[in-house]
């Protein structure tokens, strides 16, 4: 049976999303510096761990704002492109609108029918949480994440969306993977969450 996995892109100071989110700038003024360890770096590690980690995913869950802001970047065939991966939208209701064959379903009774659905689709495979941090929050609360997967970027926000707020006064301990991997891009860290 897969993990159930947070993957997220960080700055050095916590913040997954820039300040200023906005249609035109779904990951806020300069957030997008998040993502060029993915899509614009040279270093073969870099994107070596993007396709292991598309090869051992079987689904994805996101939040609604995530959907929202990314949806047209996204189109039809959602964040991971051609391979098509199911991705499942935690909403309190369905958009009028959703691209016509589109990898998405909306599931309006909670994080946990959310995360059943998403298994089914996985198999074997893992569910990765990918947006955004109140989604990732909210899993990580409820006790339903085996692994947060963090890809730290060298760069301080000051303000934006902060990853690791509202998980409540429990400590959640967690044990170090023992692969980090560092580029000049990104380092890329795995921790699991002790149960």
């Amino acid at each position: 049976m897969g993990k159930v996995i947070v993957d997220i892109s960080m700055s050095l100071d916590g913040f997954v999303t820039a300040s200023n989110i906005r249609p035109e700038e779904s990951m806020g003024d300069g957030g997008q510096r998040l993502h060029e360890w993915a899509f614009n770096s040279k270093d073969d590690r870099n994107r070596e761990i993007l396709a292991q980690g598309g090869k051992a995913t079987g689904a994805i869950i996101a939040g609604r704002r995530t959907y929202d802001t990314s949806v047209p970047w996204w189109g039809a065939d959602g964040p991971t492109g051609p391979s098509r991966l199911p991705v499942f939208v935690v909403t309190h209701t369905v958009p009028e609108e959703v691209p016509e064959g589109s990898v998405y379903s909306f599931v309006t009774d909670g994080i946990e029918s959310t995360l059943q659905e998403a298994k089914a689709a996985a198999g074997d495979k893992n569910v990765t949480v990918m947006g955004g941090a109140e989604i990732a929050q909210q899993y990580i609360r409820a006790g339903l994440v085996d692994e947060i997967s963090i890809h730290l970027v060298p760069v301080l926000f000051g303000s934006g969306t902060r990853l690791f707020e509202n998980l409540g006064d429990e400590h959640i301990q967690l044990e170090i993977a023992p692969k980090v991997v560092v580029t000049a891009t990104a380092i890329h860290q795995q921790f699991r969450v002790v149960k």
